[in-house]
Order: structure tokens, then C-alpha cells, then sequence
């Protein structure tokens, strides 16, 4: 009995103890405060021993003896929090990502999550912080903010680009969604932003520079990569509208959370349209949506779809001329030209962590695209004539691909090798005929008045073809740390772009291949904590587009009608860069920079005709220079002032025109590339006040782009005046916006001084040729409303 009762006492004791060991339970998710999507791998720290990590869904367990007084939360590229944990009650953490941070967390660099401190490249992020506080309507208002960027609005969401290269509509440039380029390669398209949802946009990524050995071509002058929307950790919904004085109207829509433990669905999109706008015919309609859902198998299986819809349609109205442009008169030279777009996109990937050194994500992805125009571009008319000619075109392909790649991490130096394969079949048909158009000239039989839409040809095509477009590729990227804070980088891809043709202008039947091997070499070096350099050498190609091979050759010298650009060279750029970065004053003061030289050989360039029509060269060779920068002070967490910019010359180093005497411009070597000012700048001063208005918030942002040269022949130069006197454009936005649970809203003035700039100009070389220009905005108020929602749980 006495033995008995021992064992009944020490089994209490027992008991009691390990009740009291484990009595004190913590369970909890961290986000992000802005997307509010969840933070893998984020510590939870009670004290030295006590440290535990939150899962694939954000969640997190922590099992302590006493209750601590406080918790730290930690996550690489956010900033530390301190919570109070309750017995018993689920916390949840929201973390803001670090300010001028070289510890921010990119994807882009190396296809997967990495310190932007160890990438060897000039890359900038545009966080959902930014993206919240524009309030843009347009992609042009956050993409410009990167220092040496220019996002042009030819309006109606319509652009050009410049990244390294000069503004306007080339295709040197990669547009990706989540890794995944847009299109396929051949088949660029500058106006391929009109596809994306800005409503679903997580945040943006710009990769300045070539990046073809990982992205493969087409990433030349740089790449621009749209992550969108995860499932959110917690509930959240937004609703809201948006619009202007001049016509536009905007609902938008968002909503998210984690249906079980396991799966998340995240849905949102916009319908916009504009009616009536301050440009004649400029009339446009638009509704993009998006969806993704994500489905933890296990902590190392992860399964998500996702889905993009965009349809639009537009008016196009076009440039103007001179006359037209100062006198404010925004008249359009036709009623009849228009832009229409179709684009469905779709992705499923499955994410699988062998262990802790080994990953490997497959992604199945789909695309359907349709684009049909009458272009305002395609006009083609001789000076002085009563007549002109047009086009209506229709562009239709679909996709059906495959990405796998593999991520191995090595026990010694810190070494990560990345593989993968990449392929892409596209069959694509393209067909475009003549209209004919009757001019109404302008008294000095000098320019056009309006045009008038005669007849439409389809007798007389300009292209009619199809293809079995295949593109593939091999690649691998090796990180490897030999040395203490070093990282050095290298990377190496093939690609190969193949294609059965069939050319009914010609009736010709054949197959073209374009292939090439891109290299990078690159490393970083940490000085100290936040202050280190990196230098690199990377390779650019880029295979002429498949509307450029098929398109035909303007016939004035040949009388041929059947000559075609078959013979079309693919452009290959070299590029050397050097850069730095350094957190000063404890990061108030945050720096970075970059100098780059790059040189192109068989560039793909236009030159414009007499009679506004465009012919297709591979240009000898090209330089392009620059140095780029930016600097941000933040005094307190209430200020933040932000500069960035860069100074670059783009020439033609060999450039024969013509090769006719006759001509009045024949050889551009030398000579500056028309659209390429020397100077691009973007500078902003943010307040949003910490203690006595939260929620307030009001910006003032400067955009700055120096003057250009028109022409190939550097003969015109774009150089009006603008705020404070300065040539060229120099524009004030101002906005200003609060928030108080969760009802927001906010007022931007764009074009703050109502200033008369234009975002083209361009004129041919022939002494005849006059300038056409594509008008900016009058100042235009934007006002919105919009209703957040954030759930607990």
C-alpha cells in the first residue's frame, strides 16, 4: 500500500512537471503589412533557446515554460517587431519590409529568393508601399519612379519603353509576370503592358542591363518582371472606383484569404473605360482580372494556379502636327483607327523541397493572344498629296510551354547552382491589308488636316502568313561564395528559336533557325554592413520579330512587290558594369549607383520614308553609356526625400542608311540616336505623418527628361520649355491621400503646373519632313475612393 501510494505521487510529480514545462503556448502568422501575403521562414524568438520558424503558410507554434514578456519577430528584408503574446489567443504579426535596405529579398536576380546585397546586377524594386501610395492609373506613373527608366504614355495605356536604349517601341526589352515572359520570343510586342492587371500587382521588379543568360533574349536593355498577388495570410477585400475630368472611370476589386490551412485563393481586377476624353477620339475600354490559388500539400509540396484575363479596346488617335501641338488643339487625323486586345494566361507550378539543399519548381503555362488594328502608325502619305494609304492588321497566337529548373546547394562556400530547361510552342498567324484614305490638307499643303476612309483593300496585303514558332532553351547560374563577402556569379544559356513558314505573298513554304549562347560573369564584394560593389560582364541577343521578317520591303527602288526581310540579323550586345551601393548614418542616407558601357552589333532600326512608311535595317554597330543613380534620406520615419536619374549617350557607331548619292541623309555613324536625351530623372518628397495623423499621407514627384534630337540625321531637336524654364519635359505630380479604417481616399494632380510637352517627338530626315508629336496631358485630377478590409484570423 505504502509503495502504492509512492507510485501514485512521484507519477502526479511526473505530471505536474511536464505540465508546468510545456504550460505556456504561443500560436500565431506573420505577413507582409502591405500585401498581406505570409512569411515563410520568419523566427519567432523567445530567448536563445526558444526559437522557432512559421511554416509554409506563415503559421507558427511555439511551446515555452513561462509566458515571456515579449516575442521577436524577424524576417529577412523586413524590419524587427516586438509582440506580447496572450495565453490561449492566435497573434497575428504584420512586418514592414526595411527601408533602404540592401537586405531587401528580390527574385529576379536568380529566379529564386536571394539578398539584392548579392546580386551583381542594377536591379530596382517598386514595393506595394509605392504602388498603394501612387495610385496610379496607368504602369507608366510607378515604372518611371526607377532611376533611369522611362516608361512613355502614348496614351490609353498605350507605351513605349526605354531601359538602356532610347525611348520609343523597340524590342529590346523582356516583360515577365511572375517570372514568365509575356509573349513568346518573336512575337514582341511594345504595347505588351496593355495585358497586365495593375490591380493584381504585388510588386515590380526592373532588372536594368542584359540578362539574357538566364531570361534568355529579347532581356537586353533590361527586363521588367510583375509579380502579382499571393492568397493573403489573413481576410482581406478592396473596393473601390477611381476617375479624372476627363472622362476616365475606373472600379476596381480585390479579396483574398486562406480558405483552410492548406488553401488560398487570392482574385482582383479593374474595369475601366474613358469617354469623351481631353484628345479627340481617344474613347477606350478595359477589364482585366486575375486569379490564384495555392495549395499546400505538405511543408515541402506546394501546388498554385494562376489565371490573367485582359480584354481591350481603344480609339487611337494618334500625333499631331506642330500646328495642332501649340495650340493646345488635340484633334485627332482620323475616326477610324482603333486597337483592340485579347489575352488569356495560364499557369500551374508545383514547388517540391527535397531537403534543405534541394528544389525543384515545373511550371505548365498556357497563352491565348489576339490583336487587331487599324493603326494611327500605319499611315503612309507623301507631302502635298490629296491621298494616303492605311492598314488593318489581326495578330492571334497561342502557347502551349514548359519551365522545370533545379536549385542544389553545395556544403562548401556557400556554392547554390540553378539549372533549367525552357520551352514554348506558339503557332501564330498574321495577316494585314491596305485601306485607302483621302487627305484633307491644310492650307500650306504641308501637313494633314484629317484624314477620310476611302475604301479597305483586302485585295492588297501587306502580309499574310503563319508559323510553328518553337523556342527552347538550357540554362544555369552558379553562386558561389570563395572568399568572405565575396559572391561571385556565373551563368550561361542557349537558346534556340525555330519556325516553319508559309509566306502566301510570296507562296513560299522554308523554316529559319536563330540561335545563340549568352554568358555572365559577375561578382559582389560587402565592405561593410550595407555598403559593398559589384561589377559584372553580361551578353544581350535578341532575333528579329517575326511581323519585321514577314513584312514587306517598301518597293520605290526595286519596283519588286514581293521582297522581304528574310535575311534580318539577330542583334547581340555586349555589356561591362560597375556598381555600388552604401547605407549611411545608419541608414538614413541610403546610395547606389551603377556605370555601364554596352555595345550592339546588328541592332534592328527603322528608317522612316518619305512617305511615312518604315524600313528595317540591321545596323552596323551601336554604343550606349550611362551612369546611373539614386539617393534617399529619411531624417525621420515621417520624411522621405528620393532622387535618381542618370546621364547616358546612345550613338551610332556604323550606320549606312542608303547607298544612293542621291539621298540627302545617307550615313548616321556618329550621330546620336534620335528619342535618347542625355539626362532622365525622377525625384519625390513623401510625408506621412506618425504620431498626430496616421494614415495621412501627400507626395510632390519631379520628372525630368532632357532634350532629344528628332531625327537620325541629328538635324531637329525636341527643346520646349517646360516648369522652372527647363528643356525638354519637366513635370510636377502631386497627390495627397488618408485613410481611416479602412475607408480611403486620395486626390492626384498630374502635371501639376499644366505644362504643354509631348511624350514623342519624331521627324524623318528629308529637309521636308516635319515634326509629329504625341501631346501629354493637360493637368488632370484624379480622385478615388476605396473601402480596405482585413480580417483577424
Amino acid at each position: 500500500m505504502k509503495l502504492s501510494c509512492k507510485f501514485i505521487l512521484i507519477l502526479y510529480l511526473l505530471i505536474s512537471s511536464s505540465s508546468s514545462w510545456a504550460q505556456y503556448i504561443v500560436e500565431g502568422k506573420v505577413f507582409d503589412s502591405q500585401t498581406k501575403e505570409s512569411l515563410p521562414g520568419a523566427l519567432i524568438i523567445a530567448d536563445s533557446v526558444n526559437v522557432t520558424t512559421t511554416d509554409g503558410s506563415g503559421t507558427f507554434i511555439l511551446k515555452l515554460s513561462d509566458r515571456p514578456d515579449s516575442l521577436l519577430i524577424r524576417s529577412l528584408g523586413y524590419e524587427d517587431k516586438y509582440v506580447k503574446p496572450q495565453q490561449n489567443k492566435k497573434i497575428t504579426v504584420a512586418l514592414k519590409v526595411s527601408a533602404t535596405d540592401m537586405q531587401e529579398v528580390i527574385v529576379t536576380a536568380n529566379r529564386e529568393a536571394s539578398l539584392r546585397s548579392e546580386a551583381p546586377i542594377a536591379i530596382s524594386k517598386i514595393s506595394q508601399e509605392v504602388i498603394n501610395d501612387t495610385k496610379p492609373v496607368l504602369l507608366t506613373e510607378i515604372i518611371s519612379k526607377v532611376p533611369g527608366v522611362v516608361m512613355q504614355n502614348l496614351n490609353n495605356e498605350q507605351h513605349g519603353m526605354s531601359i538602356r536604349q532610347p525611348m520609343g517601341t523597340s524590342s529590346y526589352f523582356l516583360y515577365m509576370e511572375d517570372g514568365l515572359p509575356l509573349r513568346p520570343m518573336g512575337l514582341f510586342n511594345h504595347n505588351g503592358l496593355i495585358e497586365m492587371n495593375i490591380f493584381a500587382i504585388s510588386n515590380v521588379e526592373v532588372v536594368k542591363g542584359p540578362v539574357s543568360s538566364l531570361y534568355g533574349p529579347e532581356a537586353v536593355g533590361g527586363a521588367i518582371n510583375f509579380i502579382t498577388q499571393k492568397p493573403t495570410a489573413v481576410p482581406t477585400a478592396k473596393i473601390g472606383i477611381q476617375a479624372n475630368n476627363y472622362g476616365y472611370r475606373r472600379v476596381q476589386y480585390g479579396a483574398g484569404g486562406m480558405i483552410t490551412k492548406r488553401l488560398g485563393i487570392y482574385a482582383g481586377g479593374f474595369y475601366a473605360f474613358q469617354n469623351n476624353g481631353w484628345q479627340a477620339f481617344s474613347d477606350f475600354n478595359k477589364h482585366s482580372f486575375n486569379i490564384r490559388l495555392d495549395y499546400l500539400f505538405t511543408e515541402k509540396t506546394r501546388l498554385y494556379l494562376t489565371t490573367s484575363y485582359n480584354k481591350y479596346h481603344s480609339d487611337m488617335s494618334g500625333s499631331v502636327d506642330s500646328i495642332a501641338f501649340y495650340n493646345r488643339a488635340y484633334t485627332s487625323t482620323s475616326n477610324f483607327t482603333y486597337r483592340e486586345v485579347y489575352s488569356l494566361r495560364s499557369k500551374l507550378t508545383l514547388e517540391h523541397s527535397w531537403n534543405k539543399n534541394n528544389q525543384t519548381t515545373i511550371s505548365g503555362f498556357f497563352r491565348d493572344n489576339l490583336i487587331g488594328q487599324n493603326p494611327s502608325y500605319g499611315i503612309r502619305w507623301k507631302s502635298g498629296s490629296a491621298t494616303a494609304t492605311g492598314e488593318i492588321n489581326e495578330s492571334i497566337f497561342k502557347s502551349f510551354g514548359l519551365l522545370a529548373q533545379h536549385t542544389k546547394q553545395f556544403g562548401f562556400w556557400d556554392t547554390r547552382l540553378t539549372t533549367g530547361i525552357y520551352l514554348d510552342y506558339s503557332p501564330t498567324t498574321y495577316s494585314a491589308h491596305q485601306i485607302d484614305l483621302e487627305a484633307q490638307l491644310r492650307p500650306d499643303h504641308k501637313s494633314v488636316e484629317k484624314y477620310k476612309l476611302l475604301k479597305e483593300r483586302p485585295d492588297l496585303k501587306l502580309a499574310d502568313y503563319s508559323t510553328d514558332l518553337l523556342n527552347s532553351a538550357g540554362y544555369f547560374q552558379l553562386v558561389t561564395s570563395p572568399v568572405k563577402k565575396v559572391k561571385l556569379t556565373a551563368g550561361l544559356r542557349y537558346d534556340r528559336m525555330s519556325f516553319d513558314y508559309q509566306n502566301n505573298l510570296d507562296q513560299s513554304k522554308g523554316s529559319k533557325l536563330y540561335d545563340q549562347l549568352t554568358g555572365k560573369v559577375g561578382a559582389t564584394y560587402v565592405l561593410v554592413k550595407n555598403t559593398g560593389v559589384y561589377l559584372n560582364y553580361s551578353q544581350g541577343f535578341s532575333p528579329p520579330s517575326l511581323a519585321s521578317i514577314f513584312r514587306r520591303r517598301p518597293n520605290v527602288a526595286t519596283g519588286d512587290p514581293n521582297q522581304f526581310y528574310y535575311d534580318l540579323k539577330p542583334a547581340k550586345f555586349d555589356n561591362a558594369e560597375i556598381g555600388g551601393w552604401a547605407g549611411l548614418l545608419n541608414n538614413v542616407v541610403y546610395i547606389d549607383w551603377a556605370f555601364y558601357t554596352m555595345w550592339g552589333k546588328n541592332e534592328l532600326l527603322s528608317i522612316r520614308m518619305p512617305d511615312n512608311s518604315t524600313d528595317y535595317a540591321s545596323a552596323g554597330k551601336t554604343f550606349h553609356q550611362g551612369l546611373e543613380g539614386s539617393i534617399t534620406f529619411r531624417p525621420c520615419k515621417s520624411l522621405t526625400l528620393r532622387a535618381g536619374g542618370s546621364y547616358s549617350v546612345h550613338r551610332f557607331e556604323e550606320f549606312l542608311i542608303s547607298s544612293k548619292s542621291t539621298d540627302e541623309f545617307r550615313d548616321a555613324g556618329g550621330k546620336i540616336m534620335p528619342s535618347a536625351p542625355a539626362w532622365i530623372g525622377n525625384s519625390e518628397i513623401t510625408y506621412k505623418p506618425q504620431r498626430y495623423l496616421k494614415g495621412f499621407r501627400t507626395s510632390l514627384e519631379w520628372q525630368r527628361i532632357s532634350t532629344w534630337y528628332q531625327n537620325q540625321s541629328n538635324t531637329a531637336r525636341y527643346q520646349d520649355k517646360t516648369f522652372l524654364g527647363m528643356e525638354g519635359v519637366s513635370v510636377l505630380n502631386f497627390r495627397v491621400g488618408y485613410e481611416y479604417k479602412g475607408i480611403e481616399g486620395f486626390v492626384n494632380i498630374l502635371n501639376l503646373t499644366d505644362e504643354l510637352y509631348a511624350h514623342a517627338a519624331t521627324r524623318g530626315n528629308n529637309a521636308a519632313d516635319r515634326t509629329t508629336y504625341t501631346p501629354a496631358a493637360p493637368r488632370s485630377f484624379v480622385i478615388g475612393i476605396q473601402y480596405n478590409f482585413t480580417g483577424k484570423k
